[in-house]
């Protein structure tokens, strides 16, 4: 069997084994399925429930990149910005550090009382969690560039957005996708903690329903499917890396080959 073909199951082969030795332990030590029920029972209740399920995933799915999106769009503004300049850098860093570290969920019932209860403050939260990453990995990519690169190239004449748009950019782009697989699997987490706290639509929201209804495969169900949906977005952004970006991975493709 080639190491290829080892890599492509290998992930299925893991994910099955985790599924059985959780089936078999809960069996085996007679688990109360009210604390943690087997596969077999939050495949029955996806079963069971699957079209509500799906309207639940579908939006969840949609806010999660809508908010992607903007964190996208203004984390890669953001980024160029403070990696423009090393004083704008040393100046922005503690306020973006300090906003990070104010926890998400403190924010949601804010975003609630100015936005409702609905898709917006997913959207928000979605948002405000996954757009940091996105700033430092760009400004880092940026304020990382060899002095003596820049020295050269305004040696030769380059201005400083010559500098930006040709060389310092494209530099960028392992640090950007890189940190976009990371940021769309903390979207995720926000559009949940958002629709858990309030909301009338969602995977979070049919996780609080659930719970509430003591109806634990249920709540199970939802979850596998928002691993699924996660780690789907996750390959995607990890094949736009490497179709974008294969230049700076061909010394470790060459070995492995």
């Amino acid at each position: 069997m080639s190491q290829n073909t080892v890599e492509t199951i290998a992930p299925w082969v893991f994910t099955l084994a985790i599924f059985a030795v959780w089936e078999i332990a809960c069996r085996l030590f007679g688990v109360d399925p009210f604390i943690l029920p087997p596969p077999s029972a939050a495949f029955a209740a996806m079963a069971q429930y699957w079209g509500p399920l799906m309207r639940h995933s579908a939006v969840t799915l949609w806010t999660t990149m809508a908010g992607f999106a903007l964190a996208v769009a203004f984390g890669v503004a953001l980024g160029l910005i403070v990696g423009w300049s090393r004083t704008i850098y040393r100046g922005l860093y503690p306020v973006m550090i300090g906003f990070n570290c104010i926890p998400k969920v403190a924010v949601v019932p804010i975003l609630i009382m100015w936005f409702g209860i609905g898709e917006v403050p997913a959207i928000l939260t979605a948002f405000l969690i996954s757009f940091f990453p996105i700033v430092v990995n760009v400004a880092t990519g940026l304020a990382t560039m060899e002095p003596e690169l820049e020295d050269v190239l305004r040696a030769l004449g380059a201005r400083k957005l010559d500098i930006m748009l040709k060389v310092g950019i494209p530099r960028t782009q392992p640090y950007l996708f890189g940190s976009l697989k990371v940021a769309i699997t903390l979207a995720f987490v926000g559009t949940i903690v958002s629709e858990t706290v309030g909301a009338n639509a969602g995977l979070g929201y049919l996780i609080a329903l659930a719970g509430s209804n003591f109806q634990v495969p249920l709540v199970f169900a939802a979850l596998i499917l928002l691993a699924i949906e996660g780690i789907a977005m996750y390959a995607v952004f990890a094949y736009i890396e490497v179709y974008f970006t294969r230049w700076a991975f061909r010394s470790s493709m060459s070995a492995a080959t």
